[in-house]
């Protein structure tokens, strides 16, 4: 499976477009794996540079901090989410379909390992920036500047996807009042499951070996249980 996408990317995030130049794209491929290989804490601009063979001035001129990197990484993925979620659901009309169909991109069932963008033959590795989601994301918001950020719109393609889950949400179940919360309870919960499953295993039903399909089976049941009683 092969796709061609360009995102275009919230200008607070960044001190420069790192999409304008082949040093800018470096920085976040190699910044994916260098999350992804150390954790954010570890992650330093420093061994950045030195994976990428230049100096570590060079990256403070695209990102301020190593949290915009951050939030510039999943950023994309939220945005590249979104885009995954209209290009599978477009050809169904069945909206409980197309909510069975979210539950699985969640979880990254049947999803390629790379994605090609439309400026560089440097493929971002999708499996990294998932284990990045999965470990990392919510670092994003948990801050004490989270209102600063926020009003920059640093967040607003977390809340978009979350936003268009909601609306398939009620479109099973018009009457169900808490389609919102219910749509970012699915995203968190596929997350955090997965995180517990694989380093905090006395908090999850799920283990390693059962993985992803029992968790969707999992996600199924909140969700279609709670379209099913809305008002109780």
């Amino acid at each position: 499976m092969e796709y061609t996408v360009h995102i275009r990317m919230n200008a607070n995030l960044y001190l420069r477009d790192p999409d304008s130049s082949e040093l800018g794209r470096k920085i976040i491929r190699q910044g994916i794996l260098l999350f992804a290989d150390l954790g954010f804490e570890e992650a330093t601009f420093k061994k950045l540079a030195e994976r990428i063979g230049t100096k570590e001035a060079s990256i403070y001129r695209y990102f301020e901090s190593k949290h915009r990197l951050l939030i510039y990484i999943v950023d994309w993925y939220w945005q590249w989410m979104e885009y995954q979620l209209v290009y599978e659901t477009h050809n169904l009309s069945n909206p409980a379909e197309k909510l069975e169909r979210a539950l699985h991109l969640l979880l990254h069932l049947n999803l390629p390992d790379t994605i090609e963008t439309s400026d560089s033959a440097d493929g971002i590795d999708l499996k990294a920036l998932h284990g990045i989601v999965v470990h990392e994301a919510s670092k994003a918001y948990l801050t004490h500047h989270v209102t600063q950020d926020n009003s920059q719109h640093l967040f607003k393609p977390y809340k978009d996807l979350c936003n268009r889950l909601a609306r398939l949400i009620q479109d099973v179940q018009p009457q169900y009042e808490f389609a919102r919360s219910l749509a970012s309870t699915l995203v968190e919960t596929a997350h955090y499951q997965t995180f517990f499953m694989q380093h905090l295993p006395s908090l999850t039903s799920f283990s390693r070996e059962t993985g992803p399909p029992q968790l969707l089976i999992f996600l199924r049941h909140l969700l279609f249980s709670a379209l099913r009683n809305p008002t109780e």
